[in-house]
């Protein structure tokens, strides 16, 4: 599948808008040789021209491998293998890119599985959120919808609605909080 690609002259987000940190981040990854984008809430907040509470990055790069690029990088989680980056009072998170078959009832029973954006927007929970935006050359890559729909003020699942639910529970209170 091939996302569709939306430029700056499709959309307003603006590079002074972004937390710095977090664009440090981001260029640092990239200069490590790593694909490297902002997603979720960050890019759905700037869109909705709101500012981000927080900034999650996901990167081409594995968790040992972001450590390597950053003095103030901490990792955490068995489950959910993160990288923390702990700037003075604010902390960015950096994922890898996930993949993960669902076994025989639908449930992703394995998470540390690195694959590729494709892969890594298709566990995430709505489209809206699974939007990746690359600062440094102004694009978003939309896999899912999520652009169409945050402008038409729709709020659909990726995937199928029931089974999403049943993977993550939460994700029906954070359904709720979206349509408040």
């Amino acid at each position: 599948m091939e996302p569709k690609i939306y430029t700056s002259r499709d959309h307003h987000i603006r590079n002074d808008l972004i937390d710095p940190h977090a664009l440090t981040v981001l260029r640092r990854l990239h200069e490590g040789g790593y694909l490297a984008y902002l997603v979720g809430g960050s890019v759905r907040d700037l869109l909705m021209r709101k500012h981000p509470k927080d900034y999650d990055i996901a990167t081409s790069a594995l968790p040992e491998e972001v450590k390597k690029l950053f003095r103030n990088c901490i990792l955490i989680g068995r489950r959910f293998r993160l990288a923390h980056i702990r700037f003075r009072g604010q902390i960015i998170e950096v994922s890898t890119f996930r993949a993960g078959e669902p076994d025989k009832e639908g449930l992703v029973v394995q998470d540390n599985l690195w694959g590729t954006p494709e892969e890594d927007v298709l566990r995430r929970d709505f489209t809206l959120n699974g939007l990746f935006y690359d600062p440094l050359d102004h694009r978003i890559l939309d896999y899912v919808g999520g652009f169409e729909d945050l402008q038409n003020h729709l709020l659909r699942s990726i995937g199928e609605p029931a089974l999403r639910f049943k993977q993550d529970p939460v994700r029906m209170i954070r359904m709720l909080k979206f349509q408040a």
